[in-house]
Order: structure tokens, then sequence, then C-alpha cells
């Protein structure tokens, strides 16, 4: 990668970021204004989707009813920000012991072009046994990503043919009907998400 390329892609990561947090607020009514909170309360998070999972299978929304979705959204071509946050998740999971086997961990790509669910199988391992990938069309992912909020796009260096995606970067956990319950800001402590996510199963 050129120079210009690194610097492209830590400003890159530096957006994402920073629209991760604004993001945390705007959803939770902090400063950042309550645009995405109902009037009970409850942010407008989530919904009906279709996607396809590491093993090349058709999932929805519906498949996951009964257990809990810890739901992040980035890349596998990720250099740094989506595998500490996977990372993160796996910790916290073993970290719930039994209580882990009622939460179904997923990772949706915002990179569709590259991330095929063969790609997604192999990256996947690498973090929790667990953990799906599930990835499918640009417009089924520009669906769920809507629904959740996320914020992602292309990132080209013109001078090659290489690019990165810039997103938002959080942890999504929804409950068994599918209703969102919270979210994590990057980088939260794997005992504090562990510990969150048990207060909802207990």
């Amino acid at each position: 990668m050129t120079r210009n390329g690194k610097i492209a892609l830590v400003i890159g990561v530096l957006i994402a970021i920073a629209a991760g947090l604004w993001l945390s607020e705007f959803m939770v009514g902090g400063s950042g204004g309550s645009g995405a909170v109902s009037s009970s309360g409850k942010a407008q998070v989530g919904g009906p989707f279709t996607l396809v999972n590491d093993a090349g299978e058709t999932v929805t929304d519906e498949t996951f009813r009964g257990r809990y979705m810890l739901i992040y959204f980035g890349f596998t071509f990720c250099p740094d920000v989506c595998p500490t946050e996977l990372g993160i998740m796996s910790a916290a999971l073993d970290q719930l012991g039994e209580k882990a086997e009622k939460v179904q961990p997923l990772f949706v790509t915002i990179d569709p072009e590259r991330d095929t669910p063969e790609v997604m199988a192999r990256y996947v391992t690498l973090f929790h046994p667990r953990l799906m990938g599930l990835t499918g069309t640009p417009e089924q992912i520009a669906s769920i990503a809507k629904a959740y909020h996320v914020f992602y796009r292309k990132a080209e260096d013109e001078s090659s043919t290489d690019y990165t995606m810039d997103h938002s970067s959080i942890v999504f956990l929804m409950g068994p009907d599918g209703e969102y319950l919270k979210l994590f800001p990057p980088q939260t402590p794997p005992d504090k998400m562990a510990e969150a996510i048990a207060s909802y199963i207990e």
C-alpha cells in the first residue's frame, strides 16, 4: 500500500469510529439527538432480512428466533477495527459460559463483492467456533445496513485497484424476538459486554 493509501486508510478508520460513536449517541437519545428513538423510548433498530450464511444457506431474521443475536458489521479485509471488535465479542461469549449457548454471534459483511460465503467461512473460524458469517447481494446488504443504521462506503485508492471500506463499528444485541436491546460502542471491554448480555438472559 502506498503512503497516500495508508493515510487514506487511517482517515477512513477514524471516520468510521467517529460515525459509530455518533450513532451510539443518536440511537440512545444522548446529546447527539433522539431522532431514532420512538415515543416509547425504544430505538428503531433491526428488522426483517434475508442473507446467505457462510455455509451458502439462505437465512432470515426468523432463522434466529428464540436466540439472542450479537451482531457486528464489517469486512474480512479490515486491517484492525473488525478483528478487534470480533475478538472482543468472542472474549465476551467465553466469559458468559453456558449462557453463551443462548446467543448467536453474527458477522455481517458490508463488502459482499469480496466476502463470499467461502471467504466468510474461513474468516469467522479465526475468532469463535459459533461465530456465523453472513453475506448477500449488494441490495440485501444495503437493506440490513439501513435497518441497523450502519454507515459504510467504499474508499478506493486512486493509485491502485485496491480499496478498503469505511464503516461504523458497533456491536448490536438483539432479543429472542428480534427486538433491539442494546448497542456496544467500539472497544467496549469484554467483561462489560458479557455482564450486559447476561443481565438480559437472566
